[in-house]
């Protein structure tokens, strides 16, 4: 059940629409509302008992009781337990106390503050920045389980993005991959040491001088011959477009950009300038329907060239500077000289520096036109990754309407979620983040949002080894496995490890091993308005220890996973709900089944060890190994099962490729002995 509730201070403006969601639903009274309207917010008094789910990509735990998040796309990659906002904005919660499930929507573009019980721990708060100004659409949806209240959401929300069977392989991927030379040994040294690979990723450097859809033919002259070459090592290529255009005389994007009036505007109507990599650029008008095609239709040009995948980013919009901005704070360091910097005069003139990007001020000093309207961009920030993304997508329907083209964005709101995946955003090579990266698994599931994954191993900093080890070991969980890393930090290519490749190796490999059922349980999810991982919660919802465990995730319908992120771990102590039986691996090969009955028991995973647990009376399909996606055996995995009376699996299998989807058609159900498959 879905209620609609228009709220908002009284002459409030029309809503914007964001298109978030696809359904039509009928406008409820507000008398029917469980949320208290008070002070210009809505308030909720939480039981002690109650669990507050979803915000989707955003801080600390799967449970967001105590703390205080703001819907606010921001880039900030040194994000720690104080962040309030990151690089996504998913307005959902779902609140989650006995045969209490509601879910709770807000639609709305403009900053929102969830205060979950961080002034008073048994308060929700929730404040919407521009009510007052413009109103908004609230969406209470509620059901018998977290689950089934999750899936009344998402069918409201539409179905969740299906990229193409290759993107579920291992990716590479480092900012700083210089020439075609350096792409070329980064798969020979993968094949030779038969580290399996299906993806390299292409940061900013293969761009002319950054600038978006142009090819540096100094350091890639022989791009399309790369791209021809790749593919028959089964290697797809994937190149990065960056959310702002190069300033420059006789760049063609820009001058169509300018001619045609295809750019954000500044309060005088001149093109908004700001700086990102390129320097100077402008931002497209991803709002405005005619400049957002233009932009989409320009993935043409790699498209072209055999490109079968793209990452979209720095589309919060990040802004380096913007020159108003800049002139501003040149004028006022001045007035620093000479100056004897005392403790408070030296951390104004350091916050003064550091106001420069992504300034507030910036972000409501430059206009978009949406629906024939002007309206200010810091009024729809949210919404500039979502239409980015949005813009390539209807692109590829119309350039290649039988083909999936893998697609995924740093920036989103909910609707993208139709439209692409999301990678984490930019992380640093902390313990933190790994923990992080489990916790927002089911979050980002929640609100739409199964292709993801972060990057592994981490973006800023320097990886340990055993953090990498460790990191892999999840990621051969996540539809999105791309281990990322920045330039002018080590080296963390799994081939750089002197004596563990053949360590990082056989992680690789059991990644290969596990597609059938990952790719299954994912097809099923977005085909189902499902999720892939669970909270434990939301599978033993009386089991009051399962509810409070966070550091363990349900994949899919057959197996438990429970992550080491701890430096120097040689194991942790697992929470069973259920009797199990632990498989597990060494490098792809088990080496271990054990059944533990149910409760608390200490498990040893040394380094390279990865333990999958299987739940009572459900299948494993696994195939052998592989160095990439197609060589895969799916029409015939090999079943592990555990209990008497294992149930049939439905196992969900099409040709990976085209948009031809029918759990109906595609769907055959193995059993145990597999003869009766």
């Amino acid at each position: 059940m879905v209620k609609r509730y228009r709220l908002g201070s009284a002459g409030a403006k029309e809503p914007v629409k964001t298109e978030a969601v696809i359904a039509d639903i009928p406008e409820s009274g507000s008398g029917s509302l469980f949320l208290t309207q008070k002070n210009g917010a809505l308030e909720y008094e939480m039981p002690d008992d109650m669990i507050v789910y979803g915000l989707g990509e955003q801080t600390r735990g799967i449970n967001k009781r105590g703390w205080k998040y703001v819907s606010n796309c921001s880039d900030d990659p040194n994000h720690n337990e104080g962040t309030q906002s990151l690089y996504g904005a998913h307005n959902f919660l779902l609140l989650s106390a006995g045969d209490f499930n509601v879910g709770v929507f807000i639609d709305t573009p403009a900053k929102v503050t969830f205060d979950v019980g961080y002034t008073r721990y048994g308060l929700l708060r929730i404040t919407v920045a521009d009510a007052e100004e413009t109103a908004y659409d609230l969406y209470v949806m509620e059901a018998e389980s977290p689950s089934e209240t999750v899936r009344e959401f998402r069918r409201i929300i539409g179905r969740s993005y299906i990229p193409p069977r290759w993107a579920f392989g291992y990716g590479q991927s480092r900012w700083s991959y210089d020439s075609a030379e350096e792409v070329r040994e980064v798969v020979r040294r993968h094949r030779e040491a038969r580290l399996p690979l299906d993806c390299v990723y292409l940061d900013i450097d293969y761009m002319e001088r950054y600038k978006d859809f142009t090819i540096n033919r100094e350091t890639f002259a022989d791009f399309e011959q790369l791209v021809s070459d790749m593919e028959k090592e089964h290697i797809h290529l994937a190149p990065i477009i960056d959310g702002g255009v190069k300033v420059e005389d006789g760049y063609d994007v820009y001058e169509e950009g300018r001619a045609n009036g295809y750019f954000c505007k500044d309060e005088n109507g001149g093109d908004f300038i700001v700086g990102v990599w390129p320097g100077r650029c402008c931002f497209p008008d991803m709002l405005d329907d005619d400049a957002r095609r233009w932009f989409g239709r320009k993935y043409k040009i790699l498209l072209d060239k055999g490109i079968e995948g793209f990452w979209n980013d720095m589309n919060e919009p990040a802004i380096f500077y913007s020159e108003k901005r800049l002139k501003e704070v040149f004028g006022e360091i001045d007035a620093y000289k000479g100056r004897n910097l005392d403790v408070d005069s030296f951390f104004a003139f350091k916050d003064l520096v550091g106001s420069i990007s992504n300034s507030e001020k910036d972000y409501a000093s430059f206009y978009h036109t949406y629906r024939g309207k002007r309206i200010r961009h810091d009024k729809i920030h949210n919404l500039f990754g979502y239409y980015m993304t949005r813009s390539a997508a209807e692109a590829f329907e119309e350039l290649a309407p039988e083909k999936r083209i893998l697609l995924f964005s740093r920036a989103s709101y909910i609707g993208m979620h139709r439209y692409g995946g999301v990678w984490q955003g930019d992380n640093i090579s902390w313990w933190s983040h790994l923990l992080m990266n489990i916790k927002m698994m089911p979050s980002l599931n929640m609100c739409g949002f199964l292709y993801t994954g972060a990057d592994l191993g981490g973006f800023g900093g320097d990886v340990t080894e055993d953090l990498l080890i460790r990191w892999l070991s999840f990621g051969v969980f996540t539809p999105l496995m791309r281990n990322h890393s920045a330039r002018g930090t080590r080296r963390q290519e799994a081939y750089c490890f002197a004596g563990r490749t053949e360590l990082f190796g056989g992680i690789l490999r059991l990644r290969y091993r596990l597609l059938p059922y990952l790719y299954s349980e994912y097809m099923k999810a977005a085909l189902q308005d499902g999720m892939m991982f669970l909270p434990l919660g939301f599978v033993w919802p009386e089991d009051e220890i399962a509810r409070r465990t966070e550091d363990q995730l349900l994949v899919g319908e057959s197996i438990m996973v429970a992550p080491v992120y701890e430096q120097n771990a040689d194991g942790r102590v697992v929470y069973l709900p259920e009797d199990m039986k632990m498989l597990r691996f060494c490098g792809a090969d088990i080496v271990e089944e054990k059944v533990y009955e149910k409760g608390h028991v200490y498990i040893r995973m040394p380094l390279g060890d990865v333990c999958i647990f299987l739940r009572r009376n459900r299948l494993l399909p696994l195939a052998d190994s592989a160095e990439y996606t197609e060589a895969v055996d799916y029409r015939r995995p090999g079943i592990y099962a555990y209990g008497d009376a294992p149930e049939p699996y439905a196992y969900y299998m099409d040709d990976g490729r085209t948009k031809e989807y029918d759990c109906g058609r595609h769907i055959v159900y193995l059993t145990a002995d597999r003869e009766n498959a």
